[in-house]
């Protein structure tokens, strides 16, 4: 039977036994550490006494803390192994992190940079790493794991309250780890259920009309919102500011100095130059701008979004 119903509840529970004893042992001490300055002060007793010994007390002191402690692990592992163990009707969402943006995706192909989720419905979030080390912490629900490059980990957690609490990457991955957050949203069951549907149909009907004047207008909005889920606008600014990489502002139709092999070169940034950089990151280099952009699991679709809201810029 498990003690807990909740992962805020089981490290919740640890830490505050622990520091329940903490605090009791402290007042303990302190009270004693009086008691015997203000007992056998050398006013009270010049002389130096043999002390034989008292060994119930000696037994109390070794029996007591040692149930204290293992109480304390014991509590601490349940409590790993409640987290450990993810409830058969979780839903399934997957994490990926990137420099510097987190990816969420969900079984119907979705795709969200921030995680939305129903409320009281276990939430299983499987961790991947496209490019170094990140750290999931959602500090609200207790849950924190390392994202590693080819290991595959995960968290899960358990939405009590609707609202909107806080995710970051506590793992420094580099020179905008600070900005590598976003936000677990907890919405009523049936409103994530319709937010669920209503992207997939807007999924849909932006393929379905792909290479049309709708398509055109559809891949506008749906590239803006490409360049926020896949972590492109973590390095590039859409207003001229200059950030990790080149900014997207006035990009398309722009002539590039690259440097590709060693080998320099002015390219015009255009359909086929921006494809490359987005599939091939590192193997033609703006001039200025180091080589950190990873490799994105994208396809044609949305590159083409992406291409046409950069024309739009």
């Amino acid at each position: 039977m498990d003690w807990f119903s909740t992962t805020t509840e089981a490290v919740d529970t640890a830490f505050y036994v622990a520091l329940g004893i903490s605090v009791a042992m402290l007042v303990l001490v302190t009270i004693l550490m009086v008691v015997f300055v203000a007992k056998y002060r050398r006013k009270r007793h010049p002389h130096a006494e043999q002390i034989e010994g008292n060994t119930p007390l000696e037994i109390a002191w070794t029996v007591i803390p040692t149930i204290l402690a293992l109480g304390m692990f014991y509590l601490g592992w349940t409590g790993y192994m409640f987290m450990k163990d993810v409830p058969k009707n979780a839903l399934q969402v997957t994490a990926t992190g990137r420099m510097w943006a987190w990816e969420f995706q969900y079984a119907n192909g979705k795709t969200s940079s921030e995680l939305y989720v129903p409320q009281g419905t276990p939430v299983k979030v499987n961790l991947h790493s496209a490019d170094v080390i990140h750290s999931f912490y959602l500090p609200a629900y207790r849950v924190k794991r390392d994202v590693v490059p080819g290991l595959d980990t995960y968290v899960w957690f358990q939405p009590v309250d609707t609202g909107s609490y806080d995710i970051f990457c506590a793992e420094y991955c580099g020179l905008r780890h600070s900005y590598m957050t976003t936000k677990a949203i907890v919405v009523p069951k049936d409103e994530f259920e319709r937010w669920l549907e209503k992207d997939a149909r807007a999924a849909a009907s932006s393929r379905a009309e792909a290479g049309g004047e709708a398509g055109a207008a559809t891949g506008l909005g749906a590239g803006e919102k490409l360049t926020r889920v896949k972590g492109c606008v973590a390095c590039h600014s859409t207003d001229g500011s200059r950030l990790v990489g080149p900014t997207f502002k006035g990009i398309y139709g722009s002539t590039a100095a690259v440097d590709s092999s060693g080998q320099k070169r002015n390219v015009v940034v255009d359909d086929e130059y921006l494809r490359r950089a987005i599939l091939e990151p590192n193997a033609e280099l703006v001039e200025g701008y180091p080589a950190v952009m990873p490799k994105t699991d994208i396809n044609e679709d949305e590159i083409a979004a992406i291409i046409e809201y950069l024309k739009s810029l």
